[in-house]
């Protein structure tokens, strides 16, 4: 934010993503309750998406100062020699109100991406994925598993196309997340 480098530091109270997502933090939620950040902040709930409209920035003390905002009790040291930087932990997606069978069903064509190898974006968001246990998905029913397949495409575009969630909402790590249909993903694999 300080740096301007995210395509979203001046996007505070405008739509980032599909208004399907609301985002937070709750700290005592999950496997990774947390009652104060490593500066000795006491963390809070925080709405960071709602609705698709970016409500907060997340901060540290000194990030906090620089921008003016005071911290949001985020803040987190990497490892034992480090100082905190802004850090992030209980996130929630939202879930939705659809079974998952209700949302393959509702696929014409797709994959099921269940486990990747690799993966994440950068600050730029472009992202590349193996696909380490996929399936098939046609005419709303999976016609079998896919292998050798990648998934390509930018993580900020693939926010804005999310088109479903569903109500099966379990924790990965520290993000609790739904399934989610999202369009616009490129794919390559072999015939």
């Amino acid at each position: 934010m300080i740096e301007r480098a995210s395509p979203w530091s001046d996007r505070l109270g405008e739509p980032v993503t599909s208004p399907l997502v609301t985002l937070s933090q709750q700290p005592d939620a999950g496997p990774f309750s947390c009652p104060f950040d490593d500066e000795g902040t006491p963390t809070q709930p925080i709405t960071f998406i709602k609705d698709g409209v970016l409500q907060l920035f997340y901060t540290d003390r000194t990030i906090g100062r620089a921008l003016g905002s005071g911290t949001t009790g985020n803040g987190f040291r990497p490892g034992l020699g480090s100082y905190p930087t802004p850090g992030l932990f209980n996130l929630l997606i939202q879930p939705g109100f659809k079974p998952v069978s209700d949302l393959i069903a509702s696929l014409e064509r797709g994959i099921i991406i269940d486990q990747i190898l690799g993966g994440g974006a950068g600050i730029s968001g472009e992202l590349s994925i193996n696909v380490d246990l996929g399936y098939r998905v046609e005419g709303g029913e999976i016609m079998g598993r896919v292998k050798d397949t990648m998934v390509a495409g930018n993580i900020y575009t693939a926010l804005k196309h999310v088109m479903e969630l569903g109500d099966d909402g379990d924790w990965n790590g520290s993000c609790y997340t739904p399934s989610v249909i999202v369009e616009g993903l490129s794919t390559t694999g072999r015939s």
